[in-house]
């Protein structure tokens, strides 16, 4: 009995060590990307999580930042939660139309093709597109007219609701893109690193809407044709399924990482005040690199 007890502590003992490493290890993985970010210009907010042990390292991740396209994520996740509630199908047609109202007063506004990273929609006005096609091209090239004509389909409030069931609070997904007159008025759509991870993490374990919902979402952040930040360093063996935003002065990364020996994790970086774009997207992928390296050594 006595040596039962020894052997008990001894392996409480063996645990506590490890733990105590593991948290030695995100500690100074922690110091790393400070140092990184110490180097660079601009501001920055990272979330990880290690989907296998639920550690998480955060720094500012409770900071609001300008949510440019990331917001198409949530934006996603309502269509496909919408469509699991049979209000439409994702294989229904919609119109491809380039007019839309603003929040502020109803006034009506259209998108330009120059200011859109996918022109070739523009020449589809007048036509239809599957909705699951409308979704893929919102993701994979980040689509302000698809965007619009889904938020315009499945409304903004519900993309909002929807969040905070999620308990993603500080997502705010007020309106469409390219709305001047909700800019002006200093009506944007916002976002922390904090919630992005809380709603990839949910897409990564299959835990909203459904599994299969789920596996769609993921294919379709597979596809993501911007991969000079999360992905940027990485060998080509890793995975990431994820979605970038950019506009002036903004960089930002989201998503899982799949490692090839079945490992994941979800990683967030968020950027703001840049003076260079490619020089933020550069101290992105090293952030993300330097977390890499983390899990496979």
């Amino acid at each position: 009995m006595v040596m039962m007890k020894k052997i008990i502590i001894y392996q409480v003992l063996i645990l506590s060590v490890s733990f105590s490493l593991q948290k030695s290890d995100m500690t100074m993985l922690k110091e790393k990307i400070q140092s990184i970010i110490a180097s660079a210009n601009g501001n920055f907010a990272v979330a990880l999580m290690d989907l296998q042990t639920h550690q998480t390292l955060l720094l500012n991740e409770r900071e609001k930042f300008h949510a440019a396209s990331t917001m198409k994520t949530p934006v996603m996740i309502e269509v496909f939660k919408q469509a699991n509630e049979k209000k439409f199908s994702l294989d229904d047609s919609i119109a491809i139309i380039n007019k839309f109202s603003s929040i502020v007063d109803g006034s009506p506004y259209s998108l330009n093709t120059t200011d859109d990273s996918e022109g070739d929609l523009y020449s589809l006005i007048g036509h239809k597109l599957k909705i699951r096609d409308l979704v893929f091209r919102m993701i994979t090239v980040s689509s302000n007219l698809s965007t619009n004509i889904l938020i315009d389909k499945v409304k903004a409030v519900n993309v909002m609701k929807t969040m905070k069931s999620m308990n993603a609070n500080d997502i705010q997904v007020l309106r469409g893109v390219e709305d001047q007159k909700a800019y002006d008025a200093g009506l944007s759509n916002t976002t922390t690193a904090y919630d992005l991870m809380l709603i990839f993490e949910k897409i990564a374990r299959k835990e909203i809407i459904s599994p299969q919902a789920c596996d769609g979402m993921i294919d379709i952040l597979k596809h993501q044709k911007f991969n000079d930040m999360i992905p940027g360093l990485l060998p080509k063996d890793v995975t990431v399924a994820h979605k970038t935003g950019s506009i002036t002065g903004v960089e930002h990364d989201s998503g899982i990482v799949y490692l090839p020996d079945g490992r994941k994790y979800v990683l967030v970086i968020l950027s703001k005040n840049l003076q260079s774009a490619e020089a933020g997207k550069k101290t992105i992928a090293q952030i993300s690199k330097t977390i890499y390296d983390y899990f496979i050594h």
